[in-house]
């Protein structure tokens, strides 16, 4: 490029000369030296703003201004420095050469693109026997980007034609694929062009149309998925020319997360921290988004061999290389093996994510919930103690606000155990309480799926029962963030947004599965035992209107000592199952 650079800018300047022949007659010495000058200053720009490293097949409006700015700046220290040496100075041949030097530079990185894409369109046009024929939604800047790439990357793909919601863009081009409809003209032009597949980009898209854009394809059997999000672009999952399934998410209308990446990175990078239960839903995800701020060590605890082995291969295949990663299979019954792990690590932070969480399992199992629940968070929360942790973050559940569950209720109680500790030593505790997560073990929503896979009919235990529902990253983004905000013996309530009822979700399940509501039957099982019809957030006395992030609220804390819990807990030593069920659920909605 230096070569390229250095000659354009030779030939620019006998180019001048030859055009001034008829009209100047400029000295030799003159000639050579503002040549000179001109190839070492621009060389000297060029470095300095990086001409020479950028890819030039991208050439863009950006790289052509840098170009423009370095070849002036070069002209202008010529014509500086001539006028102060010389006598016979040819400001004509200094502009004519200027300006050609300018084109021809600029002109290189033009056509060198232009000689790419039409290399990778004719790629296109062998390979276009077998291509899946696309129709894209969105002839914006999202759509610009998924054009862009796809035709430049994909073999197997022929984009057909683009539909927009404006009509202002109606037979436009975008990247030479014409805008051929609005988006109401759907199944016109899939009729018309044979399309197989809608590839919707339009990354500010709301619910609502999502599920009308749904509604028309589902009308004509055409399968619908949607560009990839920025964030699984740079986590590698997917290019930016792939596709992603619409998901249940997309039609709830999530809004993303934003996090005081400063705050947390303070808590976490460089230091070591420890994940309980991290091979479950959440305690993987948590992992994940740790894993971001680079901690010295992470150390995956679980009672599950195969869950934690699945997780250990994941981050080891991604973040060995900024962090020493640590299996360790332990069951946080075992009191004596969790503080044995704590003094071995002595971890900065620990989340706690172990848990037995389904309601009508351990309705059926109260004691092994009080075990796993009560005294496996009672150990972790001493241990660390024990070990001087600096924080110790418990994951709790709007199931533990006024619990007629055994799962409710030994969350609640845990909640207590985790807030009294917090009244001396170098630990500081805290939990996070939230809905519904989803795409969790033990969603409905994997169980929607599969009751469809199987032709239906989906289950609903009550049409008016309605859940708080929050995405996996985003619960465990709002925990890392709580983390960071713990100054002790708190109870952080995230912003979980309206509640949503179980029906209408099961019904957009359906949509996304490509039927129509009236195709597969939704039929009312009653409610299980240990379930509510609506769930909250706050117990009575824990209130507040305190908000420490957008996301994030503190409730008051129903402060009950760490004795007073344990003198009840061992008074159900010799109960059996239903009256230990029944005295928890009691004790809880006291306390």
């Amino acid at each position: 490029m230096i070569g390229v650079d250095t000659l354009a800018i030779i030939f620019s300047s006998v180019l001048a000369y030859i055009f001034l022949i008829p009209y100047i007659d400029p000295s030799q010495f003159f000639l050579y030296m503002s040549v000179v000058l001109c190839i070492v200053s621009y060389l000297a720009f060029a470095s300095y703003f990086k001409i020479f490293s950028k890819i030039n097949r991208y050439a863009s409006i950006k790289e052509i201004i840098n170009i423009f700015v370095c070849v002036s700046l070069s002209f202008l220290v010529v014509t500086v420095i001539t006028s102060l040496t010389l006598t016979a100075v040819s400001f004509r041949f200094i502009v004519l050469t200027y300006i050609f030097s300018l084109s021809v530079i600029a002109s290189s990185r033009i056509v060198w693109r232009i000689l790419n894409e039409m290399h990778y369109r004719n790629e296109n046009k062998i390979k276009i026997q077998g291509q899946i024929k696309t129709l894209v939604v969105g002839a914006g800047e999202g759509g610009s980007i998924f054009l862009r790439n796809t035709q430049k990357n994909s073999k197997d793909i022929q984009i057909i034609g683009v539909v927009d919601k404006d009509p202002t863009k109606l037979n436009t081009y975008l990247h030479d694929v014409p805008v051929v409809g609005l988006v109401t003209d759907i199944p016109k032009i899939v009729n018309e062009y044979d399309i197989k597949q809608i590839t919707i980009a339009i990354p500010s898209l709301q619910p609502q149309e999502y599920e009308e854009i749904l509604d028309i394809c589902n009308a004509i059997s055409v399968k619908v998925n949607l560009m990839p999000s920025v964030e699984d672009v740079l986590n590698g999952k997917l290019s930016v020319s792939r596709f992603r399934e619409i998901d249940v998410v997309d039609l709830l209308g999530r809004e993303e997360v934003q996090l005081d990446m400063e705050q947390i990175s303070k808590k976490i990078t460089g230091k070591t921290v420890l994940v309980s239960g991290a091979g479950g839903s959440i305690g993987s995800e948590i992992c994940r988004q740790i894993a971001k701020f680079e901690p010295k060590k992470m150390i995956l605890l679980g009672h599950g061999e195969n869950s934690i082995y699945h997780i250990h291969q994941e981050m080891t295949k991604s973040y060995q290389k900024i962090m020493e990663i640590i299996p360790v299979i332990a069951d946080i019954q075992d009191r004596e093996r969790i503080f044995e792990v704590m003094k071995e690590y002595q971890p900065a932070q620990v989340y706690h994510a172990a848990a037995h969480k389904h309601v009508p399992m351990m309705e059926y199992n109260p004691i092994e919930a009080l075990k796993n629940n009560v005294y496996g968070t009672k150990n972790m929360a001493e241990a660390s103690k024990a070990a001087n942790v600096g924080s110790f973050v418990m994951i709790s559940t709007d199931k533990a606000v006024n619990p007629p569950n055994v799962m409710g209720a030994t969350k609640r109680i845990a909640e207590m155990i985790v807030t009294g500790l917090n009244e001396e030593g170098k630990t500081k505790f805290a939990a996070v309480r939230f809905g519904n997560v989803l795409g969790s073990r033990g969603s409905v929503v994997p169980l929607f799926k599969e009751q469809i896979k199987n032709g239906g009919p989906l289950t609903v235990t009550d049409f008016r029962m309605t859940r708080y529902f929050m995405t996996i990253p985003e619960a465990s983004r709002l925990v890392l963030q709580a983390g960071a905000l713990a100054k002790g013996g708190e109870i952080f309530i995230l912003d979980m947004g309206a509640p949503v009822r179980i029906l209408d979700l099961a019904k957009k399940v359906i949509k996304l599965s490509g039927y129509k509501e009236d195709e597969i039957e939704i039929i009312e099982t009653g409610i299980r035992p240990g379930e509510k019809l609506y769930e909250e957030l706050l117990v009575d006395g824990e209130q507040t209107n305190k908000k420490v992030h957008d996301k994030i609220f503190v409730g008051e804390v129903n402060k009950t000592t760490v004795e007073n819990v344990m003198q009840f807990i061992f008074n159900l030593d010799n109960c059996h199952s239903l009256e230990v069920r029944r005295k928890l659920i009691e004790y809880a909605n006291k306390n």
